[in-house]
Parts: C-alpha cells; sequence; structure tokens
C-alpha cells in the first residue's frame, strides 16, 4: 500500500488541531480546544493546519481529535467539534473515541511481548495455545494470523454491526470458528479482523490470563495510555464520545448500538489522539519492545510465492517518497473513524480520531511537509 492515502487520511484531521490556543468560532463556526502549548518550531505550522482543519473537516465531522509527537514529545494535540452534537459537549484530550482497526497495533505489542519473554512461538499451530480450536486440515499459525496470511474470513453480513454481548475471547470465535478458511494458509493476503480475534485467544493461552487483563497491564499501564480501554457497551464510560453518522439529510445521527466484545483485539478499544500518539511514540526505538522485535513488526511479510503483502505483524508498512520507513493502521467502526501513522525516519508519530462513521479524513497532504525538520 502507498503512503499518500494514509498521509491523507492523517493529514486531514492532524491539520486541524495546530492552531487555537483556546475554543475558537471562525466564520464557519469552528469549534476547537488546544490541549498542549504548541512548541515555538511548530507554531507556524500549528496555524497553517488548523485553518485547513476548519476549513474542510469540522462541518463534515461531528467531533474529532488532533495529536502529532516529534522524537518522542507532544507537539500538538487539539479537539474539534463535539462530543455531544445536542448538548455542544466539546471534545477534549480525554474524548474517548472507537479506535477500530487501530486496535490491531495494540495487540500486536501484546503478542510482540509474549514473543520476547519465549511464551509464543509465532510459527507453532495455533492449537498449541488454543486446543480447542477446530482443525482446519492446514496447520495456521499466529505469525500468518497477524499477517492476515491464515485464510480466516472476514465480516460477513451485519456481523459489523453486531450489538451482542460475548462474555468471552472464547465465546467470540463461535462466529467463525468452524467456517472453512478461504484460502491454505500462507498463500494469500486476506484481511481479516476475526483473524485477531483468533490472536487474543492465543495470547490468552500463552499468557495464562484474559486478554483484556494482559494487554492492560502488559501495554497501556506501562506507557501511560490512561485513556484507552474495552469499549464495554455495558458499562459507563465518563469520557466516551457518542457516536454518530451520516442521516439522509446530510446531518449527524446516532450510529447504531453496538457491542465490540466479539473483537477486543481486532476493533474493540476506544482511545484518544494523545494515547496513541504515547503508543506510536514508544515504537520509535528499543526500549519498550527490543530493536529486534521492531523489526519483525515492521517487516512485510510474504505470500508463500514469495510476494511482499505490504502489511507486517498488526502494522501496514511502506516506504514514501523521501524514502523513509512509514507504518500505519486506519480504523473504521461504526460512530467512528481513525487514522495513525509513524514516520520512522522524521520520528514523527500522528494519529487523527473522530466520532463519525466513515469519516472523509481524506483532505489535506501536508502532514509530513508540516512536522518533518
Amino acid at each position: 500500500m502507498k503512503r499518500m492515502p494514509i498521509v491523507a487520511l492523517l493529514t486531514a484531521t492532524l491539520l486541524a488541531s495546530l492552531a487555537g490556543a483556546r475554543t475558537v468560532a471562525s466564520q464557519s463556526s469552528c469549534v476547537s480546544r488546544l490541549a498542549a502549548v504548541v512548541p515555538s518550531a511548530y507554531a507556524a505550522s500549528a496555524a497553517r493546519g488548523h485553518a485547513v482543519v476548519c476549513d474542510k473537516l469540522v462541518g463534515r465531522i461531528a467531533g474529532l481529535q488532533v495529536a502529532v509527537g516529534v522524537d518522542g514529545k507532544l507537539v500538538w494535540s487539539e479537539g474539534f467539534g463535539y462530543a455531544d452534537v445536542a448538548r455542544k459537549v466539546p471534545v477534549t484530550a480525554e474524548t474517548q473515541f472507537r479506535i477500530g482497526s487501530v486496535s490491531k497495533p495494540l495487540t500486536a505489542a501484546a503478542l510482540a511481548l509474549l514473543y520476547e519473554r519465549g511464551k509464543l512461538d509465532l510459527d507453532a499451530p495455533v492449537q498449541r495455545y488454543i486446543p480447542s480450536f477446530p482443525d482446519k486440515g492446514y496447520p495456521i499459525t499466529t505469525r500468518q494470523l497477524a499477517g492476515h496470511l491464515a485464510g480466516i474470513r472476514h465480516y460477513r453480513g451485519d456481523e459489523f454491526v453486531l450489538n451482542r454481548r460475548f462474555g468471552s475471547v472464547a465465546e467470540g470465535l463461535t462466529i467463525f470458528q468452524d467456517d472453512s478458511l478461504l484460502f491454505p494458509p500462507g498463500t494469500r493476503f486476506s484481511y481479516s479482523t476475526y483473524g485477531w480475534t483468533l490472536i487474543s485467544a492465543v495470547i490468552e493461552g500463552a499468557a495464562g490470563q484474559d486478554f483484556l487483563s494482559f494487554i492492560g497491564h502488559n501495554v497501556f499501564r506501562p506507557l501511560g495510555m490512561t485513556h484507552t480501554a474495552p469499549d464495554r457497551a455495558d458499562s459507563l464510560i465518563p469520557n466516551r464520545t457518542l457516536f454518530y453518522e451520516r442521516g439522509p439529510d446530510g446531518g449527524f445521527v446516532p450510529a447504531p448500538t453496538v457491542d465490540n466484545s466479539y473483537k477486543w483485539a481486532g476493533g474493540g478499544f476506544v482511545s484518544t489522539a494523545e494515547d496513541l500518539v504515547k503508543f506510536g511514540s514508544a515504537l520509535l526505538k528499543p526500549g519498550f519492545l527490543r530493536a529486534e522485535t521492531l523489526e519483525l513488526l515492521f517487516t512485510s511479510q510474504q505470500t508463500d510465492r514469495g510476494e511482499p503483502t505490504g502489511y507486517g505483524i498488526g502494522w501496514f508498512v511502506s516506504t514514501d517518497s523521501l524514502g523513509h520507513r512509514w507504518v500505519f493502521h486506519g480504523g473504521s467502526s461504526v460512530g467512528g473513524s481513525t487514522a495513525f501513522g509513524v514516520d520512522r525516519d522524521s520520528r514523527i508519530v500522528i494519529a487523527i480520531t473522530s466520532n463519525l462513521s466513515d469519516a472523509p479524513l481524506q483532505p489535506g497532504r501536508a502532514i509530513q511537509a508540516l512536522f518533518d525538520r
């Protein structure tokens, strides 16, 4: 995959945040709240970005956040629009959004920790960790699952908008575990969120504890991701935004009620742009993970015929026109759209979160130019 489309996503929302030092209302009623002081070196970029977002995004998206980190430091964080449109509750840095498939890089970090600790063999059949998972006639490995090479199917019918509570990861497997593989593992790339549900079961088997506890105690807490959590439909989450989609008249209407308990690992977390920047910044250099583990995550896997897939372990991987190594993921959910990327050479981390299904995050292409020094 090329970098430009994702940069467009990232830029669009990121641009919005750079400028306002207070809640402002421009001629287009652009409401924003700056969450951190912008360093003087980035002030001009912030002002230009703020203007672009107010012009191109704010009226088209109910609420969004933008955060940017450079060399491990947060240089811009701003909320735009509303977490609750009817009550005019503004988005702040603490507002939690559904991040959809950006949950996959988070889960990949949990997987990597077990790998580093010698508790998980990426190339062992998954039945080593989940003995109850049905044999499919071919061995399926965690490495294949993490690279969308295992042949596990994606959503069917109305599964994307399920509103049913699943009490455990194992219960979530029942949606797809008896279905045939789409192809022999390793022969093709086929994107699958359910493959990551299976990975969460592998993590439970390897760690000897439930998935949410493991990722919370080993990823979120150590990295200070205090606003990242499972999107529990049966719990009050004080900072969680309301969720919207476009109505027939083009206005914002409540998105359908869903329960994401069947896909925590691949699409079930809420988070903030700042938390995602914290996470991405922890992967800029060895420390939280070893250097060789970072390369494992960020190196494209291949099919059995040696064809690169453009996807490592939980991350899309690419090289931009400047030769910079770019790793990224987008997230689409009911009432949420997210864009997240890391320039490993410029050491820039960008995150955009929003509360609209299929939000048009694509306007704007200057993110790299704005922050690259």
